[in-house]
C-alpha cells in the first residue's frame, strides 16, 4: 500500500524528471516489497517507470550511445529511476523479470491510457519460460547464498526468507504453467496452499516481517530452510528438463519496432 503522502510526492518528482530530462513518462508504477505484499513499516518506496522521448532525439547517428536510464538517489524513503522505452522493449525480448514485474504491479502512479495492456499483451506473445525461470532460479540462489551466510552467523535477515521464497515460487509457476508469473506474493502461495506445515511457517513469518523494520533480523527456520533446499533441487533439474526440450530461441523484433514507432507517433501527438 501507499499513502497519499506518498503518493503525490511520487507525482511531483516525476514531473521534475520529465522537464528535468525532456521526457513523457509513459507510466510509473511501484515495484519491490510493497507491490510484492510483504513491505516493512520502514521499507523505501521503489518509483519505476518507462519513459519515451522526443522523436529528433531518436533520429540521431549517436542514439545507441546514449544514456537509457533516468536515476535518482534515494531521498526521504524514495527511490525513483526509469528507463527509455527502448530499453524496456529490448529487454523485453529477453523476458527481463523485472520489467515483466513493472507491467503488472498492483499500485500505479500514471499511465498513458492503454500502454500498460498493450506492452503486457505484447509481452505475452514474446515470453519466453525458459529465460524467466532461469532469471528467477538465479535470483533465488544469489539470495539463499545470502541467507546461508546468516545461518552460519546465527541470525538471518527475516527479508532473505522472502526474497528467496519469491524467486522460488515464482520460477515454479512459470515451469507449472509455462506463462507469466504474478508479482503478488500471496497469489504466488496458490502453489503450495496444501503443504500447511509451510504455509504456517510463511503466514507466522509475514506477520513479523509486517510489523518489524527492513533490517530485522531472527533465528533460522528449519521447516523454510528444508523447503526451500528441496525447492532448489527440483528447480534445478527442471530448467536443465525445460532447455533440453526448448529449441534455439529468435525473437523477432518487428513488432517490438512496430510497438515503438506507433508509441513514439501516439506520444508525441496524443
Amino acid at each position: 500500500m501507499v499513502d497519499k503522502r506518498a503518493h503525490d510526492e511520487a507525482l511531483k518528482r516525476l514531473e521534475i524528471a520529465e522537464r528535468e530530462h525532456g521526457v513523457r513518462v509513459l507510466f510509473a508504477i511501484e515495484s519491490g516489497s510493497r507491490a510484492w505484499g510483504f513491505a516493512s513499516p520502514d521499507s523505501d518506496y521503489d518509483v519505476r517507470f518507462v519513459y519515451i522521448h522526443p522523436t529528433d532525439y531518436y533520429l540521431s547517428i549517436d542514439v545507441a550511445a546514449k544514456r537509457d536510464v533516468i536515476e535518482y538517489p534515494l531521498v526521504d524513503d524514495m527511490d525513483i529511476s526509469g528507463w527509455d522505452i527502448r530499453k524496456a522493449l529490448n529487454l523485453m525480448a529477453k523476458s527481463n523479470p523485472s520489467l515483466v514485474e513493472w507491467l503488472q504491479s498492483p499500485i500505479v502512479y500514471r499511465q498513458q491510457e492503454g500502454f500498460r495492456a498493450d506492452l503486457l499483451r505484447l509481452l505475452e506473445s514474446t515470453y519466453s519460460p525458459l529465460a524467466g525461470s532461469k532469471h528467477y532460479f538465479s535470483m533465488a540462489k544469489s539470495n539463499e547464498a545470502l541467507l546461508r551466510r546468516g545461518m552460519e552467523e546465527g541470525s538471518v535477515k527475516l527479508k532473505k526468507y522472502f526474497y528467496v521464497l519469491r524467486a522460488l515460487l515464482a520460477a515454479r509457476w512459470i515451469l507449472d504453467h509455462r506463462s507469466i508469473p504474478p508479482i503478488e506474493f500471496g497469489k504466488l502461495l496458490d502453489l503450495i496452499r496444501s503443504e500447511t506445515e509451510v504455509m504456517a511457517e510463511i503466514e507466522a513469518l509475514l506477520t513479523v516481517k509486517k510489523v518489524t523494520s527492513e533490517v530485522g533480523a531472527g533465528s533460522p527456520n528449519q521447516v523454510l530452510d528444508t523447503f526451500i533446499a528441496g525447492q532448489m533441487e527440483w528447480l534445478e533439474e527442471a530448467i536443465a528438463t525445460l532447455e533440453r526440450q526448448t529449441p534455439a530461441r529468435h525473437v523477432n523484433n518487428d513488432c517490438l519496432n512496430e510497438f515503438f514507432r506507433s508509441t513514439l507517433k501516439l506520444a508525441v501527438n496524443p
